[in-house]
């Protein structure tokens, strides 16, 4: 009976991770633009028949960048929850997680020129 517990917990656990790339991807736009690199990331590795490493590369690079976008997107969430008046710390904060998607996008068009050029 408490395996079943277990189950139920891990369960519940998945639907709020769904949930909340649900929420990201109705709400930020930046996470609807990486979908569409994704889709492309992905139609051309088909149609271009990569090699298993290469998959592995493209699909890190694709998790390392929804990751990134979506924590960048739940520190946004909070730090507008505690204020919308503008604060310096808060701003940093917002611009430090941005720029951390953006070096992950960065690095991710590097390897996507490597694998599909």
């Amino acid at each position: 009976m408490e395996w079943l517990m277990w189950l139920k917990g891990l369960f519940r656990s998945f639907r709020y991770a769904f949930a909340g790339i649900a929420w990201a991807l109705s709400s930020q736009r930046n996470l609807r633009i990486h979908a569409v690199a994704t889709l492309v990331a992905v139609g051309l590795g088909f149609v271009q028949g990569i090699a298993a490493w290469e998959w592995c590369a493209v699909l890190f690079c694709v998790a390392l960048v929804w990751g990134a976008e979506l924590l960048n997107s739940a520190l946004e969430v909070l730090c507008d929850r505690v204020t919308t008046q503008e604060d310096p710390h808060i701003r940093r904060a917002k611009d430090a997680a941005a720029g951390a998607v953006l070096v992950c996008a960065i690095i991710s068009v590097v390897v996507a020129a490597i694998v599909f050029l």
